[in-house]
């Protein structure tokens, strides 16, 4: 039995890195995070736009669709805009059907991507399958390219399962449907990694996926997978959904697989509500790693969930202020103070946990609930250091959180030189 002594929280991940335009997946590196446009990869404008919107969110990869000629056309462009804007963001392609062709028609573009994507179910079918796979496993070594097997029971190679389905009828059934279908999508991505290192692509250049949209199954298949090979591995729970369902189904589901020491790179996989921000999935990718301590991106604020002592509302809008403006000024802070986002920040309502939690943070503030005295303590590196009254407590504090940032954060005149 497991003792308190024995828990170590840190994550054992793939030994093997696989360099993605400059990131490192696996061989020992954080956990990467990554996201997906949904714009049209032909409309650059548009492209570029999404892509440098989720890079500020911090994605740290980027993946777009190359499904056609236009697209394929665009990506250079798309690229080059980038770096023009001071983004060297890695781009993956995402390739279905007729990857091998646009590869082969478009060196460009096969230059210009950092990663490809290939999915093994629809690569190409009979005869054509490996073929299609081979070409663009040897357009990948001609650029010297990682490539992302992607496996996806939505569209499993069903040649391979209805291949196992008969063995196990011819068994007598030992294992169920569910069972079987588990052991096809890892079996499609083991065969494909062992495809394409026999073409000639190295382990270093491989990483594996297997998503599906059921938690369970996508905990069992990535933990089978997980013990029959040391590929680096993207985890990602396929069609979330949308709002708080895709939310507390990706975290339940790839919580307990990292916290086993299973996934390199992360991608949560929102339906946007209409008209709604893209970035949500990177913010939820990026508190879901924090929580869990594997990574630390942005500031904590921590907040009292309020009760029958904090009829007012004035702390929910303080820390959603103060949340607020850290997430809006985090892509410029990560520059000009190297370190915040360790800092920690309380906005309690009361006197119940206020001052207990206050002294926890870097910088907190207990704010008076309801019947007691129109004061409130600011706690500094765990100790008292002034009391708020008057209309502006709020405002106060914001400005005493920035001030703490610039003193405690903010570059020397000599180390700015040096940057």
């Amino acid at each position: 039995m497991m003792s308190f002594f024995d828990f170590d929280p840190k994550p054992r991940r793939s030994s093997v890195g696989v360099d993605v335009g400059g990131i490192m997946v696996g061989g020992g590196a954080p956990v990467v995070v990554q996201s997906m446009t949904n714009t049209d990869t032909a409309d650059i404008d548009a492209t570029v736009a999404q892509v440098a919107a989720l890079h500020k969110a911090g994605s740290e990869i980027v993946r777009i669709t190359v499904d056609r000629d236009e697209s394929a056309r665009a990506v250079p462009y798309v690229r080059d805009r980038l770096l023009r804007l001071g983004m060297d963001v890695p781009l993956v392609g995402d390739f279905h059907y007729i990857g091998h062709k646009l590869l082969a028609d478009h060196p460009a573009c096969a230059q210009a991507l950092a990663k490809y994507r290939i999915n093994p179910g629809n690569v190409g079918f009979k005869d054509k399958k490996d073929k299609q796979f081979g070409d663009i496993i040897e357009k990948a070594i001609e650029h010297n390219k990682p490539v992302r097997i992607g496996v996806n029971w939505g569209s499993l190679d069903q040649e391979l399962l209805t291949g196992l389905m008969d063995d196990n009828q011819a068994k007598g059934f030992p294992l169920t449907a569910q069972q079987v279908m588990r052991e096809a999508i890892v079996q499609s991505a083991l065969h494909s990694g062992a495809l394409a290192e026999d073409i000639g692509l190295g382990r270093d250049r491989i990483i594996l996926s297997a998503k599906v949209s059921n938690v369970q199954d996508l905990i069992a298949v990535y933990a089978i997978l997980a013990s029959r090979c040391d590929y680096a591995l993207h985890l990602g729970l396929t069609e979330a959904g949308m709002g708080s369902k895709g939310i507390v189904a990706s975290a339940a589901s790839l919580s307990i697989l990292l916290q086993q020491g299973i996934g390199d790179t992360i991608r949560i996989s929102l339906t946007p509500d209409p008209g709604g921000a893209r970035t949500t999935e990177v913010q939820v990718a990026q508190e879901l790693l924090q929580v869990m301590g594997f990574r630390q991106f942005i500031p904590v604020v921590a907040a009292c969930p309020g009760c029958g002592r904090t009829t007012s509302t004035v702390f929910q809008e303080l820390a959603q202020k103060i949340q607020s403006d850290i997430r809006k000024n985090m892509p410029v802070w990560r520059q000009k103070y190297p370190g915040v986002e360790q800092l920690k920040v309380a906005v309690m309502g009361c006197i119940v946990n206020g001052p207990g939690e206050s002294k926890h943070a870097d910088i907190g503030i207990s704010l008076p609930g309801t019947g007691e005295t129109p004061s409130a303590p600011v706690f500094i590196d765990g100790l008292k250091a002034m009391t708020l009254r008057g209309p502006n407590i709020a405002g106060d504090f914001e400005a005493l959180v920035a001030d703490y940032i610039e003193k405690r954060f903010g570059l020397t005149a000599g180390q700015a030189a040096a940057e």
